[in-house]
């Protein structure tokens, strides 16, 4: 098989204030986010003592806070961004599910797209952080919570039709496929062949990134233990290995591009006709909490494909919006005036 080429004269060609037109653009788009919702919970606390009881840190809770995460965090960054987000998903009804809508009304995002389900639990990711006083806090535990049964199929049926109904008016899809079964390659699929016209579909799925090979998928984001869990493999500093395992997924799934997001590395972006693309990291290499990064990634991507941005300048989009993420504490989103302003500042400098 021949190895992509690289072409490091691509990332110096990018025009910087026709990125920031791109962005500016964001607010005339309509995306259809269909995923799975995670409640991803904090819970903070100061460390007291050392239990008597066994040798563990006792932490007495000073607050709770819960913010969407998996498909919520990319959904809410898509609201963030600007754009206009519409959301296809299943929620519990349970606590968690009533936070999660509750959320998303106060930031008037249409929440009628979430199907309520009786006897399933929204999946949630609890992080107990702990400090001294007027330290910052450390992750010191996590609990995840997950759905003890499948999607009921009606819920599944009731999805489908949501998900057609919404596409009618959007400008893209974004797929966010955390493995509890509201996104599937069948659901992608007939959606699509239900569309007419043409639509721009992205894809960051953690677990069967190759089951959506027929689905119609425009580009895909995965990250680069994906890749490498679906190529079973490692890349490390392996260039041949990384363009090896980009270009056997791009064919495989027929894909006009593939982001790989490669945490320090920065990105790997893969087209047709043999171009990789290596994108330095946006910012410092030092990231404060790279929770939720991918997901604000998919969001930025999507929006630039559906703005008409050539693919690399969609991947430098992107690589700028992770790089502001990374540096913010928790589940956290960019906002389009944060990525304007990084994205003019970046401009001035390569003028000067």
């Amino acid at each position: 098989m021949k190895l992509r080429s690289e072409n490091p004269a691509a990332v110096n060609s990018v025009d910087l204030l026709a990125l920031a037109e791109c962005v500016e653009k964001f607010a005339s788009k309509t995306i259809v986010l269909l995923g799975d919702f995670v409640a991803d919970e904090f819970q903070y606390g100061e460390i007291s003592r050392v239990s008597r009881e066994a040798p563990v840190l006792i932490l007495r809770h000073r607050e709770t806070k819960l913010v969407p995460g998996g498909g919520a965090n990319a959904a809410n960054n898509l609201a963030a961004l600007g754009a206009r987000a519409r959301v296809v998903t299943a929620v519990g009804r349970d606590n968690a599910g009533d936070s999660l809508i509750e959320y998303f009304r106060a930031k008037r995002v249409d929440v009628s797209g979430v199907v309520r389900v009786k006897g399933w639990s929204t999946p949630t990711k609890t992080r107990f952080l702990a400090g001294w006083a007027h330290t910052v806090g450390q992750q010191v535990l996590r609990v995840d919570r997950e759905p003890g049964t499948l999607l009921p199929q009606e819920a599944q049926k009731k999805l489908q039709q949501l998900l057609q109904t919404k596409l009618r008016s959007a400008d893209a899809l974004a797929v966010s496929d955390y493995g509890f079964g509201v996104a599937s390659p069948q659901l992608v699929r007939l959606a699509r062949a239900k569309r007419r016209g043409g639509l721009v579909i992205t894809l960051d799925a953690r677990y069967q990134l190759n089951a959506y090979a027929r689905a119609g998928v425009t580009s895909a984001t995965p990250n680069e233990a994906e890749l490498e869990a679906l190529h079973h493999t490692s890349i490390g500093q392996d260039v041949k290995e990384l363009a090896r395992c980009g270009e056997e997924t791009l064919a495989a799934m027929k894909l006009r591009s593939l982001l790989v997001t490669r945490g320090r590395d920065g990105m790997a972006l893969f087209e047709a006709r043999g171009r990789l693309t290596r994108l330095t990291i946006h910012g410092s290499q030092q990231a404060v909490d790279v929770t939720g990064a991918g997901d604000t990634v998919l969001a930025a991507y999507t929006l630039a494909l559906a703005c008409g941005a050539s693919a690399l300048e969609a991947a430098h989009i992107a690589n700028i919006a992770g790089g502001l993420v990374v540096m913010k504490r928790g589940t956290a989103t960019v906002s389009r005036e944060e990525l304007l302003e990084a994205i003019r500042h970046e401009a001035a400098g390569s003028s000067s």
